[in-house]
């Protein structure tokens, strides 16, 4: 940090309420650099970073010896990797510990953008099960909508819906994440101005509103489902209380995680019994945050079942011809299905069809992946395709350089050297699809969508 670091004393205090601290140590640790950590792209595997420390608690994730300029970098527009903070990561522990992976679950991330924590859960789940990928604020829905489609899945949806709206969708999520809107007291060293937006009465707002939403959610989760709550603050209002306040009034049960005692993680415990996760940056490598994990008790429900509308825009394509022109683009699933929704085709996961009427009480924004729209007969693939887990990497495509890469990204005209046939094909850096050009004979037409490209003045 470019000044010297002052801890709030009464948030030291507040830390001292459920652990021993060396506050010497946590406030030395503040003054020094925050490390950076990606996260790799299980369906884009990537070597780039293999060379480099591993984090240990997630499975495909590391530290970099030093901090990239991502936006130069055009695997990282192709979403073969994620850079996400390494403390955040402990989520894919939590979750493999709680929930049955092999099983057909349904998952809310209801805080979620810009999507570290959906593209984690995107990772562990298999295909006939789905991700509901939730954010209220609708100015960062743009970001979660462009990160889980560079993640490249169909089994995931985007809403844009306020934590209350769920009361429509009872008994279920098999598994809710709770990434909660709080005071921020975790990314001090990270976010030099999060300090001074930092107050005590700050703290109690946030920890008023973390249990509202809580208690909005709460009925959507299955009898026995899992709820995953956690924060990046220090304090004891956001993060213990919070536990106990869950056990009491909503008799959640606490679920404790194994840690290896190498990660240095400090495990607290509250008075009535409840497990929660703490992370300091001067005992492990990352950011202040918190996590904890609950069960829902196997009641009987009282909620009343709810008579779902038709989603009468969704039908599957029957249409012979273009069902042959979409087949040359992608790849066969039998988890996943073509439908169309007015004048566009989405690849979308069966389990997903399967409950676009429930799903429909939502504000949806985005749907499984995007492949394009028919212009006549021809065909014309939508960007989402190209990063797409499922695009027929076999079609023709022209592999470039750095150089030519960022000069595609940055939508600037394609001066390429190539003897491929005429048509669409993909634009690939290192084997990984960046996008879609047009060979029309003396040039290529740059496909990228003016919203996916590099604004920013950088040299090539």
């Amino acid at each position: 940090m470019s000044k010297e670091f002052v801890f709030p004393a009464t948030l030291l205090r507040s830390i001292a309420k459920v652990c021993a601290i060396d506050e010497t140590k946590l406030i030395e640790a503040h003054n020094q650099t925050a490390s950076t950590s990606v996260r790799i792209n299980a369906f884009k595997q990537t070597q780039k970073f293999n060379t480099q420390q591993k984090v240990s608690w997630a499975n495909q994730a590391h530290y970099l010896n030093e901090r990239i300029e991502f936006i130069k970098d055009p695997l990282f527009h192709a979403g073969a990797y994620y850079v996400q903070e390494a403390s955040s990561m402990f989520l894919e522990q939590a979750i493999k510990q709680s929930v049955d992976l092999n099983a057909e679950i349904k998952v809310l991330d209801l805080c979620a953008s810009p999507g570290g924590k959906s593209t984690l859960i995107n990772s562990l789940l298999n295909e006939k099960s789905f991700l509901v990928s939730n954010e209220v604020i609708k100015t960062r829905i743009g970001a979660l909508c462009e990160n889980l489609s560079k993640w490249g899945q169909a089994n995931v949806v985007v809403c844009n819906n306020d934590a209350q709206d769920f009361a429509a969708l009872p008994d279920y999520f098999d598994l809710i994440v709770v990434d909660a809107p709080c005071s921020g007291s975790g990314l001090f060293r990270k976010q030099e101005d999060a300090i001074d937006h930092w107050s005590e009465e700050n703290v109690e707002h946030c920890a008023a509103r973390q249990k509202r939403i809580l208690a909005d959610i709460y009925s959507s989760l299955k009898p026995n489902g899992i709820l995953i709550y956690s924060t990046c603050s220090y304090s004891t209002q956001e993060n213990e209380e919070i536990v106990s306040w869950l056990m009491e009034e909503k008799k959640m049960e606490s679920k404790k995680i194994e840690l290896d005692r190498n990660w240095n993680i400090t495990e607290t415990q509250t008075n009535n019994g409840g497990y929660g996760y703490r992370f300091f940056p001067h005992l492990t490598n990352g950011e202040g945050f918190f996590l904890a994990a609950f069960k829902k008790e196997d009641v009987e429900s009282e909620q009343i079942q709810q008579h779902y509308k038709r989603n009468k825009d969704a039908k599957a394509k029957q249409n012979k011809d273009e069902l042959i022109a979409l087949s040359k683009f992608i790849i066969e699933n039998e988890n996943n299905e073509i439908i169309q929704l007015k004048e566009n085709y989405f690849l979308i996961s069966k389990a997903i069809i399967a409950e676009l009427d429930k799903l429909s009480v939502l504000y949806l924004r985005k749907k499984g992946t995007l492949l394009g729209e028919f212009k006549g007969k021809d065909f014309i693939p939508h960007h989402e395709l190209a990063l797409s887990n499922y695009v027929n990497t076999d079609f023709s495509s022209v592999e470039v350089n750095t150089d030519e890469a960022l000069q595609y990204l940055k939508k600037s005209e394609l001066r390429l050297t190539t003897n491929i046939e005429r048509g669409f094909c993909l634009v690939k850096f290192e084997g990984h699809p960046i996008g879609w050009a047009k060979n029309i004979g003396n040039r290529f037409n740059n496909y990228l969508p003016k919203d996916w490209r590099i604004l920013k003045d950088i040299d090539t």
